[in-house]
């Protein structure tokens, strides 16, 4: 049976795989993100006393944090663009494992890995098309539409949407370092501790960044049906981990969309949480990587 490694490469940490199936994962590890060549090259040890490089492998699936670089015609393919973290952007991610192992490496943000992933094994089993959206550090979306990855000449920026303010939002700047008050400005992790002191779970539950947080998500799931009309929308990522938040979002769209394209009860059933848990990123890795292999 064909074994392939798995890279979930996150902004915090890099959870590496071996695996031969969804089911059939033989080892694991989790490093944490510091410098380039120190995470890179501890993953790269992983796989190799895991013994890949005797050639038992047949290809290498990375889901990477953004932005990345897929043209495959670029001379920077598979190499992070401009990244406000520290050190990275320029850093070569999928050249420096085919470098190592000598086998095909797929490559793709971990959003959209993510998206394969959940359509293939999760939540959006059957969908024609899904979008995978996950609120954490960051704020990020990928879409599959009939079992393939969707994109242009580069990938999605899902985060980078200027939404409109809550009524009771119209004070704060955002935190993005490029447009401020984009959803990944004001409703990402950090952008909630920073506006009000925790993170959305640690917030009293009659808390109003609670019904904002859910109106913003709300209104950009509804935002995404208008524009690819998606049969199912996955939530994930730490934020969503709040108490009762699904059930806002889920509200939020039915009130934005007033009718339009869905009712309240088909919300309920187009916007779900991952049927992967916290396994769609590095399942989507080996998705990744299934489908270069053939």
């Amino acid at each position: 049976m064909k074994r392939f490694g798995c890279v979930e490469a996150g902004g915090t940490k890099f959870i590496c795989a071996v695996a031969s199936a969804p089911d059939a994962v033989t080892a694991t590890c989790r490093i944490p993100t510091t410098t380039p060549d120190e995470t890179i090259g501890r993953a790269i040890a992983f796989f190799t006393e895991q013994g890949l490089a005797g050639g038992d492998l047949a290809a290498i699936g990375v889901a990477s944090f953004g932005p990345v670089v897929l043209d495959p015609a670029a001379a920077d393919w598979g190499h992070i663009a401009r990244t406000p973290k520290p050190g990275w952007s320029g850093a070569d991610m999928a050249g420096a494992f085919g470098r190592a192992f000598g086998v095909p490496v797929a490559f793709d943000t971990d959003v959209a890995a993510a998206a394969l992933a959940e359509t293939r094994w999760g939540a959006a089993c059957g969908a024609r098309a899904a979008i995978y959206l996950t609120i954490g550090t960051g704020i990020g979306g990928g879409t599959v539409v009939d079992g393939r990855i969707a994109r242009g000449h580069r990938h999605a920026e899902m985060g980078h949407i200027i939404p409109a303010r809550h009524p009771d939002d119209r004070d704060f700047a955002g935190i993005c370092p490029f447009h401020g008050g984009c959803l990944e400005g004001l409703a990402s992790g950090p952008a909630i501790h920073a506006r009000w002191g925790a993170s959305l779970s640690d917030l009293p539950a009659d808390h109003p960044g609670h019904a904002i947080i859910g109106w913003y998500l709300g209104g950009h799931a509804a935002a995404l049906m208008a524009a690819i009309a998606p049969d199912t929308i996955v939530l994930g990522g730490g934020v969503m981990g709040t108490a009762g938040l699904i059930d806002r979002v889920r509200a939020a769209a039915a009130a934005a969309d007033a009718g339009y394209r869905a009712s309240a009860e088909a919300w309920r059933r187009i916007i779900v949480p991952p049927g992967l848990g916290e396994r769609s990123g590095i399942l989507g890795a080996l998705a990744l990587a299934q489908d270069l292999a053939g």
